[in-house]
């Protein structure tokens, strides 16, 4: 294989994984993004259940209050009705009484579901703070792991910048070049594989002849096909590897 053509899989492998860690750093906020939204969702909720239930327990100490006004009210009716000279005062008395009695029990029914309506959203805010609290613990966990794991990224992929730097710096201009629009142009790989007769980017079988050229691996050599680089790097065996050793070496271990 020619060395312009081992620089280029070596520069389409760091390309990959470039790409692979670029989209994880542009994943990892949209992440955090994401559980933020969710948690703020949750605390949005959480207030609205507790505004529900303050306004719940306003609503009953009102109610209370105006218990408390209709039984004052009611006890000095009563003592005015025992001082009542005629039957029409003392009815009169005694219809501001059930006036009151009625108030009295409209509040108290009114206090009742207000209590049964209450249980519930209690219970509610109970267990919302509680899974707030451990939701909020991981939110935090992720953002200090996602801030650990983004810089660990930028880190690798500053290495992966330096070794493609290289790479490009040592290939020939024009296979660069060619590379560099293949890798824009397609969505499947720029440079193939073809040791079985067959690019490994579209997976069309190569022409007899052109295959034949191209194990020669003397030049650069493009798919018919797709338009794809194309390599010939067949397995070397164990057997052929000791064949090429000089007489008396070992392989390596």
């Amino acid at each position: 294989m020619i060395p312009d053509i081992s620089l280029v899989i070596e520069l389409q492998s760091l390309d990959q994984r470039i790409g692979e860690v670029e989209r994880e750093i542009a994943a990892l906020p949209r992440h955090i993004a994401r559980i933020e939204k969710t948690l703020e969702s949750h605390i949005r909720k959480l207030e609205a259940d507790e505004a529900a239930l303050a306004a719940n327990q306003k609503d009953r100490k009102r109610l209370e209050g105006e218990i408390q006004v209709q039984e004052q009210k009611r006890s000095k009716l009563r003592d005015q009705m025992m001082e009542a000279k005629t039957n029409e005062q003392y009815w009169a008395f005694q219809h501001e009484i059930d006036f009151c009695n009625q108030a009295i029990r409209k509040c108290e029914d009114r206090i009742l579901e207000l209590m049964v309506a209450s249980e519930p959203l209690e219970l509610n805010v109970k267990a919302a703070r509680t899974a707030l609290e451990v939701e909020k613990q991981q939110v935090e966990k992720e953002q200090h792991l996602t801030r650990e794991r983004t810089a660990a990224d930028q880190v690798m992929l500053a290495g992966f910048q330096d070794n493609r730097s290289h790479a490009v710096s040592t290939l020939h201009p024009t296979v660069y070049a060619a590379y560099e629009r293949l890798r824009k142009r397609k969505a499947t790989l720029a440079v193939a594989d073809a040791t079985d007769a067959r690019c490994a980017s579209c997976h069309i079988t190569l022409r007899p002849q052109f295959y034949q050229d191209l194990k020669k691996g003397d030049k650069v050599m493009f798919c018919e096909s797709c338009g794809a680089m194309v390599y010939y790097n067949p397995a070397v065996t164990f057997d052929q590897e000791l064949a090429e050793l000089p007489s008396g070496s070992q392989p390596a271990a």
